[in-house]
């Protein structure tokens, strides 16, 4: 497992009006862990559709996990889940929860910054990214989605999820609308609870 620290080399370039960002303080992330909340928003069921043996996966604001472990099981030793979050002690977290179930091997934890995902070096690799209550917490979004977008390996496919009902109906098809500028096509969504969600494919080559 490997800690990387964030990219400074790109900085927005399309004169994106950076908006207010908010951070989810530390410990709504060990709440956010709960097997409690498994009982509605179970992991599995809603990412394994979309990822198998050896798939390569990119979880964007993984904070300790949720999301992480799970999908580092299903794409197991051979695969690979590059977890993303700006903060160091959210990535601290997911690294202890990782030893605990032996799935460090399969997990590379990475700080990012506001600016910059920091990922050009995995370009064109990832089957799966996901974006869980994210991207409106991203300072630049346009930016943030097309980064995910150019990760996606041709074929692949981004899930976002935003909460309802803290992110509007219109602000979210906005998120949408965004990711399809960057060349993503909108398809079936799985459902996430209490969640407005998208998942958006990358055209194959």
């Amino acid at each position: 497992m490997t800690d990387q620290q964030p990219s400074t080399a790109n900085t927005p370039s399309d004169h994106e009006v950076p908006r207010e960002h908010h951070v989810c303080p530390v410990w709504i992330g060990r709440l956010l862990v709960s097997p409690i909340r498994r009982l509605v928003e179970n992991p599995t069921t809603i990412v394994g559709p979309l990822v198998q043996p050896g798939s390569t996966v990119i979880d964007v604001g993984c904070a300790m996990g949720f999301y992480s472990l799970d999908m580092a099981r299903l794409v197991g030793p051979s695969g690979r889940v590059v977890c993303l979050d700006v903060q160091q002690e959210m990535l601290d977290g997911l690294v202890k929860r990782a030893r605990r179930k032996r799935l460090n091997t399969v997990i590379e934890t990475r700080r990012c910054s506001q600016e910059s995902l920091g990922i050009d070096d995995l370009a064109g690799q990832a089957d799966l990214v996901t974006a869980f209550h994210v991207v409106h917490e991203t300072t630049y979004p346009r930016r943030f989605l097309r980064e995910c977008a150019a990760a996606l390996a041709p074929g692949g496919r981004l899930l976002v999820a935003e909460p309802r009902g803290h992110v509007s109906k219109s602000d979210f098809e906005r998120t949408v609308t965004a990711a399809e500028s960057a060349g993503l096509i909108r398809g079936e969504t799985p459902a996430v609870w209490r969640s407005l969600g998208a998942l958006l494919s990358k055209p194959p080559a």
